[in-house]
């Protein structure tokens, strides 16, 4: 049997390449393109292979996309916007979310942002100023080779000219993006295949990074390894059981020959079976449920299932999978599915962790999304579909589902009270349950 060795199996360690030398993390970055691309490849293989990398993605979608954000258009106060401009406004706004698939879209942007630790969503816009949106995969975002390593021209240093070549000007180049070389936040466009794409054509959402870095990393990016135990100690911990299980039941001699063993094992046995022209047979024999087993005073028999403890691997599994869950402030349960030491109402409360966690990812979702749609009704305005006011007069409201438990009939009432008493107006209510943002 011939064996084949991968060329670059010396790299791997424990089931992922080894951190290149130049890639380490560096003020909660990675310091070059390669080893970003590492660290995105050895997530995305926890996204597709590994149970409780899944169920941390699901969960993380459930609770912060759920069953969907509710998209409206309004007039703000004291506008002269007719009602037909908001009518027409919001009818933009619910066909490109039909167009758009939006709430697949939702949930793909939060599994992409989560495992690839950002998002690229390139527009679209036709002649009648209609928008479609699509992901640019981030491994397609890089610096051009002759930017890269040009002796002149390094990577994070080449400043290009305003049609983006060249080295006269004011901006660099850095993990194939390029800004301003005095404001790193200042983005003016994106290398997608070589190919430079102005900033305005393309929305960059990234996770787990500062501000001024050009690129994010993985959710699951610090606890990958523990994820990988966790794997392995549960299919270890299955294995042993299976194997110990497989056996049924030991029979110890405590005195006897080789030959005497075999002529008890022929004669107990209730069937026979060889291999082959081999000398060895295998002897078998069925116990029916309540079996008695009578034996001689030199035989001993021993059932190895009733040694098995699995609770002792269990605590060490937990232990796994409550730092992967502080990762994510997450309770743990929302990694197994195993609600036994937690359940949701003690969990998902307004003062809890996880419920400020998805309270700030739904608001950065929101924020995110607006800006989005500010784009879409901007070239709508471009393409004459609306006029010029509207930019002024109209805000887009998003609303997203609600995480806590709660009475909300209670709650109904004792607004309803601080409404009518004057401490609160309805706009002020209206606003705790939403993110509204005027589009200019």
């Amino acid at each position: 049997m011939v064996s084949f060795i991968h060329p670059h199996e010396y790299l791997f360690d424990d089931e992922e390449k080894w951190t290149r030398l130049e890639g380490t993390l560096n003020s909660g970055r990675l310091n070059s393109e390669e080893s970003l691309e590492d660290a995105r490849e050895s997530c995305r293989q926890l996204a597709l292979t590994n149970e409780f990398a899944i169920c941390g993605h699901e969960n993380r979608i459930s609770f912060v996309v759920g069953s969907g954000h509710r998209i409206s258009v309004e007039k703000i106060p004291e506008s002269s916007i007719s009602a037909s401009v908001v009518r027409a406004a919001q009818d933009l706004i619910d066909e490109f979310i039909q167009e758009n698939n939006w709430f697949s879209r939702q949930q793909e942007i939060q599994r992409r942002k989560d495992r690839d630790g950002e998002v690229f969503i390139r527009y679209f816009v036709d002649h009648e100023g209609k928008t479609s949106i699509r992901f640019i995969e981030p491994e397609d975002i890089f610096t051009p080779d002759e930017f890269r390593f040009s002796p002149e021209l390094s990577a994070g240093n080449f400043r290009s000219s305003e049609n983006g070549f060249g080295n006269q000007g004011g901006r660099s180049i850095n993990f194939g993006i390029e800004t301003h070389p005095d404001d790193s936040e200042t983005v003016l466009g994106y290398w997608v295949k070589g190919k430079f794409l102005p900033a305005s054509w393309i929305q960059h959402r990234k996770a787990n990074v500062d501000a001024g870095v050009s690129r994010g990393i993985p959710v699951f990016y610090p606890v990958r390894k523990n994820l990988r135990r966790a794997e392995k100690l549960l299919r270890n911990m299955s294995v042993v059981a299976e194997i110990q299980s497989a056996i049924a039941i030991i029979r110890k001699h405590s005195a006897g020959s080789r030959l005497g063993i075999e002529n008890f094992a022929a004669a107990s046995a209730d069937s026979r079976i060889s291999f082959g022209n081999s000398s060895k047979s295998l002897f078998t024999r069925s116990y029916s449920p309540g079996t008695i087993l009578d034996t001689s005073a030199g035989v001993e028999y021993q059932f190895p299932v009733a040694a098995v403890d699995a609770s002792r691997y269990i605590l060490v599994l937990q232990a796994e999978l409550r730092a992967i869950a502080s990762r994510l402030v997450m309770p743990e349960f929302m990694l197994t599915s195993d609600a036994s030491n937690a359940n949701y109402s003690s969990t998902m409360i307004a003062e809890g962790p996880s419920v400020r966690m998805f309270e700030r990812l739904q608001r950065e979702m929101i924020t995110e999304d607006l800006r989005l749609m500010k784009r879409v009704l901007l070239h709508a305005v471009q393409a004459q579909k609306l006029p010029p006011e509207a930019i002024a007069e109209l805000r887009i409201q998003i609303t997203p589902p609600i995480l806590t438990v709660r009475d909300r009939l209670k709650e109904v009432q004792a607004d309803q009270i601080l409404v009518e008493l004057g401490a609160i107006t309805v706009d002020e209510l209206r606003d705790r349950f939403s993110t509204v943002q005027k589009i200019s």
